[in-house]
Formats: structure tokens, sequence, C-alpha cells
């Protein structure tokens, strides 16, 4: 079968660096960020909050082949800051983001959790 090992489309080989950025000749303010060993799941997050920053004047992605573990950023702003610095901007945003959703769900689990705990009817309202 011509398809790659499994563990060879999410473990970085040594050497290998996640992301690499390439400044973009053909326009201005934009950069070309490869990251290696992601799909389409990452590259729509991030090009999609990227879309939404206020100095973001252009942003996509592209997945050139399934079994190419590579997804292509490319991010052009206003020029007010580098597309490096929108890129770890968005970044640490995001991480907030998902760090106080992991939050809410644990709380929200928990007190579901302790409410059916509570319940020692042995059948709710119906019992009897």
């Amino acid at each position: 079968m011509n398809a790659p090992d499994r563990f060879e489309l999410f473990l970085l080989n040594d050497g290998e660096k996640k992301i690499t950025e390439k400044p973009f000749a053909g326009m201005s303010n934009t950069s070309d960020f490869i990251i290696l060993k992601e799909d389409h799941t990452i590259g729509n997050l991030l090009a999609e909050h990227f879309k939404q920053h206020p100095h973001a004047m252009m942003a996509g992605y592209k997945v050139a082949h399934p079994n190419v573990p590579e997804v292509l950023i490319r991010l052009q702003t206003d020029g007010t800051i580098t597309p490096r610095e929108l890129f770890i901007e968005v970044c640490k945003q995001l991480v907030a983001s998902l760090g106080q959703l992991a939050q809410n769900f644990t709380r929200e689990y928990e007190l579901r959790r302790m409410a059916g705990a509570g319940d020692d009817s042995g059948g709710g309202a119906n019992s009897k």
C-alpha cells in the first residue's frame, strides 16, 4: 500500500519544525506559514480566527493532498503588525478561549454529576 505509516502523519521527525514562516514576495505584509503534521481542522480554525482580527487583510489555507500532512496558511496584514505577530496573537487568544471552554465544560460536568448523585429516590418522580 502507498499510504505512509500512521505515526508519520502526526509525529515530527528529528530536526523538523512544527511551523515555518516564508515571506510571500508577491504581496506586501504577507507570509506563508507551513504547519507540519496537521490537516483541515487546524487550518480552518486558524484561518477563520485570523479573518476576525482587525489587522488581518486576508487569510486562507490549503492542504495540498490528504497523504501529505501539512497545511499552508497565507496571512496578509494591514502593515501595523507583521504576519508573525498576528499569528502569535491569534494563537494565544485561541489557547485562552479553549482553556476557558475546558473550565466551563468541567464545571458543568461536575455540577450535573453532583446533582445526579443527590437524587437517591431510586427512580425519580415516577418511583413508588
